[in-house]
Formats: structure tokens, C-alpha cells, sequence
């Protein structure tokens, strides 16, 4: 009989321990999506304080615009690269309200331009109109396929731009080592992640039911981001009839 009890309270114990380690495994994984958010925030303050980078024109145009900092990329010319990052979206059913709360996206592709060995290199990617959200928002994207890609202008404004460059659907830029440039991610494929959405808001959730529906507030550690859009660019600017 006191076996029996000793090995009850050995279980119970075991038990407890293992419900203790998998709430703060699950805690540390949460933060882990956080800090993903905050250092979304980060890359594009730094970057949208230097005045010759990303065009204000330009991104009084964007609808949305995708952070993906520090992404890594195995090998120079041909090789795997992986990144993890936030899309956030003007609110409203044309675009043209305040900045709304973050979806978390995953850039995946085999080929990125310049970049070598394993450096790491932040992205932003500008969302120029409503059908590149929505492509977006509707399933894995492949840039250049099934949505028009260009790398973007320097500058202060985006005067003498192609018409490449401005019929593009997505404007793509990237920062390493201090380097600033615009770059093109053609072949590289966007998607929503799914997994780090329901970690970072305690639910599943679609990228459309964060950035169209409304279905969650802006989360804490997002309030930067959306704080730092909403001051650079408080007004979407694009022809309205584009928006319709």
C-alpha cells in the first residue's frame, strides 16, 4: 500500500513538472514571435529615418508593407534562403484607414542577388496595390509569377522610375551590412504562417481575418510598428480609382 501511494506521488509529481515545462516552453515560444514583431519595428524605423532610402512617394502608395529582418541565406549564386517577418496592412476596404495589426509571413527562396555565405539581410517589401494584397492574403505567392515584381527606387521620391517599377505589384529592398538597395526577389515565395499567427495571438487566424476582418486588436509588441506607419504615413496617397 505505501508503494503504491510512493508512486502515485512520484507521478503526480512527474506530471507536474511536465505541465510546468510545457507552459514555459509554450511562454518561450510566444516571446519568440514577439521579438519577430519588435524587430519588424525596428528594421523599418531605422531604415525610414535615413532619407534617401525607400521614397516617401512610394510608400504613401503602398497598401501594405512586409518586414522581414534578418534573413539568412545558405549559400552565394544558387541556395536555400529562409526568412521570417510581419505584412501590416492600411485598414479599411480600400486601404485607406489607419495602419492595422500584423500578420506573420515566411519568405522562402533559392536565389538572392548579391548576398553571400550566410549573412544575414533585412527585407522590405512594399505592397504597391490592392491586387498584391490580396494576392497575399489569399495563399503562398510567388514573386515575378503570381505577383508582378520589381526591385525599388532610392531616393527621395521615385521620379524617373520605370514603368516597370511602377506597374509593379510589389517593390522589393534590402539592407546588409549597412547597404541599402533595391533588389529583386523574383522566384522567392511569400506565405502566411499560419503557426506563428495562432502563437503570437492565442488563436488560428488567417492573415485576412488579422489584416481584412478585423478579427484582433494590434498586439503590444506591434504598437511600435504600427505607431512608427501611422506617423511616417498617415494617408494613402494612390490615384483613388486604383483602389476600388
Amino acid at each position: 500500500m505505501k508503494i503504491n501511494m510512493k508512486i502515485k506521488k512520484i507521478a503526480v509529481c512527474f506530471l507536474t513538472l511536465c505541465l510546468c515545462a510545457s507552459t514555459a516552453f509554450a511562454g518561450a515560444r510566444d516571446e519568440k514571435e514577439e521579438e519577430r514583431v519588435k524587430d519588424a519595428g525596428v528594421v523599418l524605423k531605422e531604415i525610414l529615418n535615413i532619407p534617401d532610402d525607400i521614397p516617401q512617394d512610394l510608400l504613401d502608395k503602398a497598401e501594405c508593407v512586409v518586414i522581414l529582418p534578418s534573413v539568412l541565406k545558405g549559400a552565394f549564386g544558387v541556395g536555400g534562403s529562409y526568412g521570417r517577418g510581419v505584412m501590416i496592412c492600411r485598414s479599411g476596404e480600400h486601404y485607406t484607414g489607419p495602419w492595422g495589426p500584423p500578420a506573420l509571413y515566411a519568405l522562402e527562396g533559392i536565389s538572392i542577388g548579391f548576398q553571400l555565405g550566410g549573412q544575414a539581410t533585412d527585407f522590405v517589401l512594399l505592397v504597391m496595390n490592392p491586387k498584391g494584397a490580396r494576392s497575399l492574403l489569399s495563399s503562398k505567392v510567388k514573386l515575378g509569377a503570381d505577383a508582378s515584381a520589381a526591385a525599388g527606387p532610392k531616393g527621395r521620391t521615385a521620379e524617373g522610375a520605370t514603368d516597370v517599377v511602377m506597374n509593379a505589384e510589389i517593390l522589393s529592398y534590402s539592407r546588409n551590412k549597412g547597404l541599402f538597395a533595391g533588389i529583386s526577389l523574383e522566384g522567392s515565395t511569400l506565405r502566411s504562417d499560419g503557426s506563428a499567427n495562432e502563437k503570437l495571438y492565442g488563436k488560428k487566424l488567417t492573415a485576412k481575418e488579422i489584416i481584412v476582418e478585423h478579427k484582433v486588436g494590434v498586439p503590444a509588441s506591434a504598437r511600435e510598428l504600427v505607431s512608427l506607419l501611422n506617423k511616417k504615413s498617415p494617408k494613402n496617397r494612390s490615384d483613388p480609382k486604383s483602389l476600388q
